[in-house]
């Protein structure tokens, strides 16, 4: 069960149709925050706090949803930086994950940063710092891009 006490979907592994999922550059002065995914796809891996898009929600409620489930943080949500697809698939070209992401600017409101739901740490992190965290080239992109879209 998520923490919003509703439950996962059963088909992301090997889905039958793409899922929507939303993330957020979350800025608080000149640092952004980071996630360490807590599950697959891509557990342990450092990327942008986010998930996935549940019945009924609009995209902007999910992210903010999201934000507060897994890092206990409310934020001031800005515009649509872009939309990614991520498609992971095995050795044979069998779709394992397939998510169509819409990625927000958001500025940190209020709360402390606290790892929960999906995520096992979250970080503040200074642009300049990125490159060790081995973060995706095209989450490097986003979170670059991503000022310019804060409301």
């Amino acid at each position: 069960m998520r923490a919003s006490g509703r439950a996962m979907s059963v088909d992301r592994l090997k889905p039958s149709r793409p899922h929507v999922g939303v993330g957020a550059v979350i800025w608080k002065d000149n640092e952004v925050l980071l996630i360490q995914r807590g599950k697959d796809p891509g557990k342990g891996k450092w990327s942008l706090p986010g998930g996935g898009q549940e019945l009924g929600e609009t995209a902007k409620e999910a992210i903010i949803r999201e934000i507060l489930e897994e890092t206990h943080l409310t934020v001031h949500l800005g515009r649509i930086i872009d939309v990614v697809d991520a498609i992971d698939k095995s050795a044979d070209g069998e779709i394992l994950y397939h998510y169509t992401l819409i990625d927000y600017a958001a500025r940190y409101a209020s709360g402390t940063a606290k790892a929960d739901s999906d995520v096992d740490a979250v970080r503040w992190v200074h642009p300049t710092d990125l490159s060790t965290y081995e973060l995706m080239d095209r989450t490097i992109e986003i979170i670059e891009k991503s000022k310019g879209y804060l409301s």
